[in-house]
């Protein structure tokens, strides 16, 4: 039987390491990974979250070793939470100029702030005792405009720490518009403002929860967006750049790679993705499992989020995977 021999052999540049190097479409390089990292107030050691193997809770002098490991890795950002030791219903120690996320943005911007990007979450979830990011009105809903004014204090509180960039992660409506007005008031023009655009009310926050210690009863169903939508995001797009959003984000990553692609084809500014927690457990729980090779996973996601348009990453796994880039 004659066998058709083919003219056009796409294997060629699949046949070693070099060419597959050489014809790579998507390339991963330390400096677009930041580094989510968390300090709690009140502890004398690292506390290891259990829904997040290798994560812990810092304390202030171990965040300041994990910011120099970083910048000697080459990350390029880290994205500070605080764990406050009180929670009220307005979450108060989230505009304390000497809550716990002020004083590790000093720590770690006085440590490393040449060498990276020190951000900042802007969210109350950590910070109140009913664990929602707003405050809560007479019939238990979340305020937005009430949490307007909570946003706008907290941004100049950490800028004032010396922070270089925000997170408003709550997804409020006219969020950036307020941080922004706020942050220009208070003269801190020079701090940029990284929007949570599409974020979605996922089931991948779960161990995260365990993270930042949240005590949230009910959902953010009400607040954050429903998986179901996509036209949904880049209008929240749309409105984030018109508020004067200087980076936008997608989160989850992985289950939202149509979603990153979207806003990715029609964003003016970088795009950021946030590989969450719930991403990151899954992956360590298979290769603890021996079901999955780690290291391939952790790079073939990475490079997953990078293909799909996100210029810059959000990942635990940000220092392990620049010591693997940089062989």
């Amino acid at each position: 039987m004659d066998v058709q021999v083919p003219v056009v052999r796409p294997r060629r540049l699949r046949t070693t390491p070099a060419v597959r190097r050489l014809v790579a479409e998507t390339r991963l390089h330390p400096a677009e990974l930041i580094l989510p990292l968390f300090v709690r107030e009140g502890i004398t050691q690292p506390v290891p979250i259990g829904a997040m193997p290798g994560v812990v809770q810092h304390t202030r002098d171990t965040l300041r070793k994990a910011a120099v490991q970083a910048a000697e890795a080459g990350v390029g950002g880290l994205m500070l939470f605080g764990i406050p030791e009180v929670q009220d219903a307005i979450g108060s120690e989230g505009t304390n100029p000497d809550g716990i996320l002020q004083q590790a943005i000093r720590d770690v911007v006085a440590e490393v702030g040449d060498q990276l990007v020190v951000m900042s979450d802007l969210c109350l979830d950590e910070y109140t005792d009913h664990g929602h990011c707003g405050v809560l009105a007479a019939d238990g809903t979340v305020d937005n405009d009430a949490t307007l004014v909570r946003y706008a204090e907290m941004a100049v509180v950490q800028a004032e720490a010396g922070v270089h960039m925000v997170g408003p992660s709550g997804m409020m409506d006219g969020q950036i518009a307020v941080v922004r007005d706020a942050l220009d008031a208070a003269g801190f023009q020079d701090t940029a403002v990284l929007a949570y655009t599409a974020k979605y009310a996922s089931a991948f926050f779960g161990p995260f929860r365990e993270a930042v210690g949240s005590s949230l009863r009910g959902d953010r169903k009400s607040y954050q967006q429903d998986p179901a939508n996509a036209r949904e995001a880049l209008r929240e797009l749309e409105l984030d750049l018109a508020e004067g959003a200087d980076l936008v984000m997608v989160k989850p990553a992985m289950a939202y790679l149509d979603i990153l692609r979207q806003v990715a084809d029609v964003s003016p500014v970088p795009v950021v993705a946030y590989q969450v927690s719930g991403e990151y457990s899954m992956v360590e729980a298979a290769a603890a499992n021996g079901w999955i090779d780690r290291e391939r996973t952790i790079m073939e996601t990475l490079t997953s989020i990078r293909r799909a348009g996100a210029n810059q990453v959000l990942t635990y796994w940000a220092v392990e995977a620049a010591a693997m880039l940089r062989g």
